[in-house]
């Protein structure tokens, strides 16, 4: 799988080269997880678990379909992402907990933020956001900033 996610990265880069837009995908692309991990959070399970039931969501369920679909591409890579799933978790707790408006009402407005973001920065790239050719991408965005933090650190992936 090695191949497939240096071809998968390599393509998503194609479209992100202006510096402009990498600082606004290093910005959004982590907005935009967040937030829809917290839109997802915020619909009713049912049944909760209890005990647990803060943990038993829909945004982490996505986020375990995404860890196989990662894991598949890059096991390091997908650990990484374990540790920002974790961390985003635990912000978003945290939102729940102290916040004045509903969890879902501020993943909503980070959300539409973040997207105008991504397309004003793919405007000033002169390309279009890489999703639009394959859905993939929506996956791959996470993985590419990764990656480079790997890269730095000079570890593998």
């Amino acid at each position: 799988m090695a191949a497939a996610l240096a071809s998968l990265l390599a393509e998503y880069g194609e479209s992100h080269q202006n510096p402009a837009n990498k600082l606004v995908h290093w910005v959004c692309v982590p907005l935009i997880m967040f937030s829809l991990i917290g839109l997802l959070w915020s619909i009713p399970v049912p049944m909760p678990v209890r005990g647990i039931s803060h943990l038993f969501n829909w945004g982490n369920l996505v986020m375990l379909l995404a860890l196989v679909y990662y894991v598949r591409l890059s096991p390091r890579l997908a650990l990484g992402m374990v540790l920002v799933w974790v961390a985003m978790a635990a912000a978003l707790s945290l939102v729940v907990s102290y916040a004045a408006l509903p969890l879902w009402t501020i993943c909503l407005i980070i959300f539409a933020l973040a997207w105008v973001g991504q397309f004003w920065g793919h405007k000033v790239e002169g390309k279009k956001p890489s999703f639009l050719k394959d859905l993939q991408f929506l996956l791959i965005g996470p993985l590419w900033l990764l990656h480079f933090v790997y890269r730095r650190l000079g570890w593998g992936y």
